[in-house]
């Protein structure tokens, strides 16, 4: 039951914080600073938690790896703010689905895996999904319109922070499996907070105050963004040490719909039962791959 509680709060949490995050970016706030802010609020509630009851004594490996989780948590979520100021949310939820893809190719060339039939089939269904995702105006063609699907720098900022939050879940097993989900989720937090900062440093010098003064008129929205991206995280976290994480990621695809539904809800976006429907089918094409597509 809790196992399933769980998995719920992550499917409903991810969606909701992007819409934090894409709603902050609409009130001009910068990617970097987003992220900063969340993990710098995420770190004031961690902070009493390690002070209180957490070891340190963690081994050499587990502060590697989180390290390198740091380090791509926050270069992935800054690429994924920024996908969501140029491109609509109901898009790019959906292409989330691809992260099973990329991992059935990898699968192949780094550690031998061959595809069964029903992965290939998943595979197919994500990009039959995909054509009814993607938008075209009536002088293109539906090839063409895929073309340029591709060619949008929306789509290519969340294809790349997709590829980064790909190879971060791999360090974020490794420590998980070195510590415990409360503690890999405590340090994944506050380890972000100085990798977000020294970004801000070098790239925000002249933004500062302008950033600080949105934070103060957006509190409450950076507040649920906290909030849901916490949530998101922990749950994540928490899923991967009872389940499988081939049957998690699969569950997790679920957030693919509701990525679609808020889209429609808080920012208005058209062709909602098209792309709920190329939502659904590459939910499925994922479920496919994820869960029974490798040969073991």
């Amino acid at each position: 039951m809790l196992t399933a509680l769980f998995v719920v709060a992550r499917i409903i949490a991810n969606p909701f914080s992007n819409v934090f995050q894409k709603q902050l970016t609409q009130r001009e706030a910068n990617p970097i600073f987003i992220i900063g802010a969340t993990h710098a609020l995420l770190t004031i509630v961690c902070v009493p938690i390690v002070l209180g009851s957490l070891p340190l004594a963690l081994g050499e490996g587990f502060w590697t790896n989180m390290a390198i989780c740091a380090l791509l948590t926050v270069a992935g979520n800054v690429l994924l703010v920024y996908a969501l100021q140029t491109a609509d949310l109901s898009v790019l939820g959906p292409i989330n689905a691809y992260k099973s893809v990329i991992s059935l190719v990898l699968g192949v060339f780094l550690i031998g895996e061959v595809p069964t039939a029903k992965g290939v089939a998943g595979v197919l269904l994500i990009l039959a999904g995909s054509y009814f995702v993607v938008d075209r105006n009536g002088k293109q063609t539906r090839t063409n319109a895929f073309a340029q699907f591709f060619r949008e720098r929306g789509v290519q900022f969340r294809f790349a922070a997709l590829g980064l939050s790909a190879t971060e879940a791999v360090f974020l097993k490794r420590a998980l499996l070195l510590s415990s989900p409360l503690t890999t989720f405590v340090f994944w937090a506050i380890l972000g907070l100085p990798v977000a900062v020294a970004a801000g440093a070098l790239l925000l010098r002249e933004r500062l105050g302008t950033e600080t003064a949105l934070l103060r008129r957006n509190w409450t929205t950076y507040m649920w963004l906290a909030a849901t991206t916490g949530a998101m995280q922990s749950t994540t976290l928490f899923t991967f040490g009872k389940l499988q994480v081939g049957y998690s990621l699969a569950l997790f695809q679920l957030s693919t719909l509701i990525s679609v539904f808020l889209g429609y809800r808080y920012f208005q976006e058209g062709h909602f039962r098209k792309r709920l429907l190329g939502s659904a089918i590459m939910v499925g094409g994922a479920a496919l791959i994820v869960v029974q597509g490798l040969r073991r």
